[in-house]
This record gives structure tokens, C-alpha cells and sequence, in this order.
């Protein structure tokens, strides 16, 4: 019988082009999207699942015991009950580095969003103001230039570092935070604490894990100066909504968030509805340029060949 690949949530992609998955020897069927209920039935006759937000927990695992693999189209695995798999032998493979240049740059079109003032001056142009302006220009808002301003990165893998040589491009100084449990900071980097309290800038590249979920709280808020930036491009959960919420009310420092604790967002989540002039939210599409899904697709491809070759 051929092999049995099963893409759970195909559209989540968008218009990516998936030939190279069609390429592979084996029988691939896609689904746009696949709803709790759907999980089971799409894959009982599987042999690799293919997943990108679909959760696949140790009760969906246990029905599914043809399921020899499951290929994560994310860097992220905390949609996957991973000791569930081992303990069923199920190998899991995720993608890395294939949106190493889409998430830095999103990264820094949030950050100049924010420091340049781009959708309150686009909005008083779109309202008429400049044409009704004595002067040359709109000088409504203030702008903050990068150079000689400190970026703190939290979580330093591919996409920190990235982001690091971006920061160094624009004259900013980079420290590296520490684990948010660390007591002793290695060396190259720095306590949380002290970290946070020399930023004008936090960027947050680090994975969800129970070290890392909520880290970003009203004390950790507090370790920050007036007037502080803080990126997400990670994960929603490493932030506490309601500490951020009470901050950017206070017009104690500013976000631009790429990722939100619920995605999509219920239509009541309380971020979409506080229209604060210091807080910018892009739908998780940082990681989406027409490059990186190529890239992901690619590395999908090359996951699923190299678990074949090992059969």
C-alpha cells in the first residue's frame, strides 16, 4: 500500500505551492482546514500527518496507531503532545530557520511603525490634515530614531539573532536576557532584570514553554523604562494580556504584537478593542512572506524524504 500522507491544515499556507510535496512517493491529501472532530477520521489511515496549528494531544494520539510520523509545518511543537508521541513512537519533525529573514524584518516594520509614527500620520494625511496645514509637514507626533537606543532579545536562536544584526544595522547596542528563571547570567548576556531596565526596545523570539508562558508580567513590565517598546513575534501566551493592557493604558510603553494568546482572536478579546494610539497588532504574518512559505513547504519536503529514508 502506498504511503499515506495527510496535510491536516493546507490553507493555513495560503497560495504556498506544494509541489514538492506532491513530488514525494506516497499518496498526499490536503485539507484546507480540519475542525477537533475532523482529526481523527483524516488520519486513521495515515502514515505521516502534516500539521500546522491542528492539535494532536496524547487522546487524539492514542486513536491513531498507523501514524508513524507527524511533520509540523511551524517551528513551534506546543500544539503537539510530544512525550505522548515518543511514547507511541510517533517521530515528530518541525521546520526551523526558513523564516529567518521574514520574522526580523516584521520584527522591525513593527518597530518603525511604532518609532516613526506611520498610522498616526497616515491617518491625519488620509483626514485631510496635511492639505489643511500651514506648514511643509505634520509634526503631531513625535519620532524616535533607533541609533544608540538598546534592543533587549529574548530568546536567542536563529530569529534573535537575526533580529540582533538587524538591530546592529540600525546603530542600536544589543544586550542578550537571560532565561526569565536564571539566576546567573552566562557569559554575552545578562539578567532579565538588568536587561529590562537598560531597554528601549524587548523583542521576544523565545518558544512557549511553562518557563516562558506569562513571563512578560506586570512585574517584568515594571523592570522597564518609561516609554519602552515591547515586540512580540512569537508566541501570544508568553505575555500576560491583562498586565500589558494596564501598561499601554498607562502610557507606560508601547507593543507591536504579531501574535496574540488566542489565534484567530474571539471577536471580544479585550487587545482588539483598546484603539491606544501606542499599540499596533499584525495578524501572525510575520512569518509569511512568499519566500519563507516556499522555504517551509521545501523543508516539509525534505523532513518527510529523510524520515523515508530511514524506514
Amino acid at each position: 500500500m502506498a504511503l499515506q500522507l495527510v496535510f491536516l491544515d493546507a490553507a493555513t499556507l495560503g497560495d504556498a505551492d506544494f509541489s514538492a510535496l506532491k513530488h514525494i512517493d506516497g499518496e498526499l491529501t490536503l485539507h484546507d482546514y480540519s475542525t477537533t472532530a475532523q482529526i481523527v477520521p483524516r488520519l486513521r489511515n495515515a502514515d505521516i500527518a502534516i500539521v500546522n496549528k491542528c492539535i494532536l494531544d496524547a487522546e487524539v494520539l492514542k486513536q491513531l496507531p498507523r501514524l508513524k510520523a507527524i511533520m509540523i509545518s511551524a517551528t513551534g511543537t506546543d500544539n503537539i503532545d510530544l512525550d505522548a508521541a515518543a511514547a507511541a513512537g510517533i517521530v515528530v519533525k518541525n521546520v526551523r530557520n526558513y523564516a529567518e529573514t521574514a520574522v526580523p524584518q516584521h520584527v522591525f516594520a513593527l518597530l518603525l511603525a511604532l518609532t516613526n509614527q506611520l498610522i498616526g500620520y497616515q491617518q491625519r494625511v488620509a483626514a485631510g490634515k496635511w492639505a489643511q496645514s500651514r506648514s511643509f509637514c505634520l509634526l503631531d507626533f513625535p519620532i524616535m530614531e533607533l541609533a544608540n537606543k538598546t534592543m533587549v532579545i529574548v530568546g536567542y536562536g536563529a530569529l534573535g539573532q537575526a533580529t540582533a544584526k538587524l538591530a546592529a544595522a540600525f546603530g542600536m547596542q544589543v544586550i542578550i536576557s537571560e532565561r526569565p528563571s536564571a539566576t546567573e547570567a552566562r557569559p554575552g548576556r545578562m539578567l532579565m532584570a538588568e536587561a529590562f531596565a537598560q531597554a528601549d526596545v524587548v523583542s521576544l523570539h523565545c518558544p512557549l514553554t511553562t518557563d516562558t508562558r506569562a513571563f512578560i508580567n506586570a512585574q517584568r513590565l515594571a523592570w522597564l523604562k518609561p516609554g519602552a517598546i515591547l515586540i512580540n513575534t512569537a508566541r501570544g501566551a508568553l505575555i500576560d494580556t491583562d498586565a500589558l493592557i494596564n501598561a499601554l493604558q498607562l502610557g507606560k510603553l508601547a507593543a507591536g504584537l504579531d501574535v496574540l494568546a488566542e489565534e484567530p482572536p474571539a471577536p471580544d478579546t479585550a487587545l482588539l478593542h483598546c484603539a491606544l494610539p501606542n499599540l499596533l497588532i499584525t495578524p501572525h504574518i510575520g512569518w509569511a512572506s512568499r519566500e519563507a512559505r516556499a522555504r517551509m513547504v521545501s523543508k516539509i519536503a525534505d523532513n518527510i524524504n529523510n524520515f523515508i529514508a530511514t524506514q
